[in-house]
């Protein structure tokens, strides 16, 4: 495809919008004529004609050519068991027109309600369906366990959501994420391959093997130059040499908040967790601006602490946002696994041994009993049959130093050189960039945008 055709058609399809009502082109399919009211022309009249949904609100947040809508949806607490009960998904709609393409999204963790769209809905002018992830913010199933948090439930979550909403929106079905909304995505490929035509991964870890963090200590210790890593260590070093004292304004701000520290333990603990992260969140996010704010040997402790909450997010760690993530680290101590921070330059220092494991973040009567196979399982699948996968990843972003590396047809990696973990399909060579818009138009149906736009 010609880089002109391809740059009319998306363009196209982002900015020519028809008018948000459930028309389509043509004669509706069955099933859907079978969901909706008789004579409902409204969207929102078929989502309330949908079985186990629950329309909550239309917010009138969204822009021209779309309407917003946040939906409840009932699912099986156990996919493999009726009889363990259901809970309610939140979802939230981003309804543009019936006859286009519609994306999956996924964060991964809770859904968020300001209505973004990722990018292959706005290079798509598609659909956005997106799934609030399992047992986070409100979908979350009764009780104080988790035993129904693994990456087979939440794939089987995805595919009911799409089988329901094909009722709907019969066109071609293409789903993304970034980060742990990516991996969730590549999950849900997993087990329902053919559920979309296409995935967009952003950013997105690949740990196989949990024993081994080699690649991780290993891209840490080269990332970056010389002088930006030794300045990073001598700051972690400084932080923890003045431990009391940032501690105790620590705890200033617990207590100024009303936060606490039961689930770590202690503002101690709390802040050696946090000093422990800083190389790898620092080079997640951080740019060559940040490397040279980096405080040197004369910075004050407020200097230090202000700096320290900025990289690692002191917030995270206290009881108020800590118990929010209390899935993510019981997914993590169970199933996805974590990675090894360097300590050799700071072993005089540390007071906590094993503190930055996921047990730290998980209240004690909660198992974590680790699965060893699940991410292998998913690693061979991606190797040797997942088709359709597009990875897009930055060279300097530590989530991806183990990535996932797709065998099948019509899959790639893409990389952002010195990219961090917030890279995107704008943020590629001018080749790579039109080799991903290949795709999307490709598992959008070509056919689609000819019939569609007139092209």
């Amino acid at each position: 495809m010609s880089a002109w055709t391809r740059r009319r058609l998306l363009s196209s399809a982002a900015t020519a919008l028809p008018a948000a009502g459930l028309a389509v082109t043509g004669a509706p399919p069955a099933r859907a004529a079978a969901t909706a009211r008789p004579g409902a022309a409204d969207v929102a009249d078929a989502l309330r004609a949908l079985p186990g949904l629950r329309l909550i609100e239309e917010r009138h947040d969204a822009e021209p050519g779309y309407r917003h809508f946040v939906l409840g949806l009932r699912q099986p607490v156990d996919h493999t068991d009726p009889a363990a009960g259901t809970f309610e998904q939140r979802l939230t709609l981003l309804h543009s027109a019936a006859d286009r393409p519609t994306v999956l999204f996924s964060t991964g963790y809770h859904a968020v309600l300001t209505p973004r769209r990722s990018e292959p809905a706005v290079l798509l002018g598609a659909n956005q369906l997106q799934v609030e992830h399992r047992y986070f913010g409100t979908s979350r199933p009764a009780g104080s366990g988790y035993a129904h948090l693994t990456v087979r439930q939440a794939a089987d979550d995805h595919h009911r959501v799409v089988r329901l909403f094909r009722r709907l929106y019969p066109g071609a079905w293409i789903s993304t994420g970034g980060s742990k909304g990516g991996m969730a995505s590549v999950y849900h490929r997993r087990f329902h391959p053919r559920d979309v035509a296409g995935t967009v991964v952003y950013s997105a870890p690949n740990n196989v093997d949990d024993r081994d963090d080699s690649a991780y200590l290993r891209f840490l210790r080269t990332v970056g130059t010389p002088a930006a890593r030794k300045a990073l260590e001598a700051v972690q070093r400084a932080i923890l040499l003045r431990r009391a004292g940032l501690v105790a304004r620590y705890e200033a701000w617990a207590a100024a908040t009303g936060d606490t520290f039961r689930l770590v333990g202690s503002a101690d603990r709390a802040l050696e967790i946090a000093v422990l992260r800083v190389p790898f969140m620092f080079w997640q996010r951080g740019t060559p601006a940040d490397v040279a704010a980096i405080p040197g040997p004369e910075a004050t402790p407020e200097e230090l602490y202000a700096w320290l909450d900025d990289t690692a997010g002191l917030a995270l760690y206290a009881d108020t946002t800590a118990r929010n993530y209390i899935p993510y680290w019981y997914q993590i101590g169970t199933q996805l696994g974590y990675v090894s921070f360097p300590t050799a330059h700071l072993a005089d220092l540390l007071r906590h041994p094993g503190v930055a494991e996921p047990r730290s973040f998980v209240p004690r009567d909660v198992p974590l009993r680790f699965d060893p196979e699940a991410m292998p399982d998913v690693d061979r699948w991606v190797r040797r049959r997942g088709s359709g996968l597009l990875f897009v990843n930055g060279t300097q972003d530590p989530a991806v130093a183990e990535h996932f590396r797709p065998g099948g047809r019509d899959s790639r990696v893409l990389w952002v050189p010195g990219g961090n973990h917030g890279v995107g399909l704008a943020d590629l060579s001018p080749a790579d960039r039109a080799s991903a818009e290949d795709a999307l138009v490709r598992w959008a149906g070509q056919e689609y945008f000819t019939h569609t736009l007139g092209t």
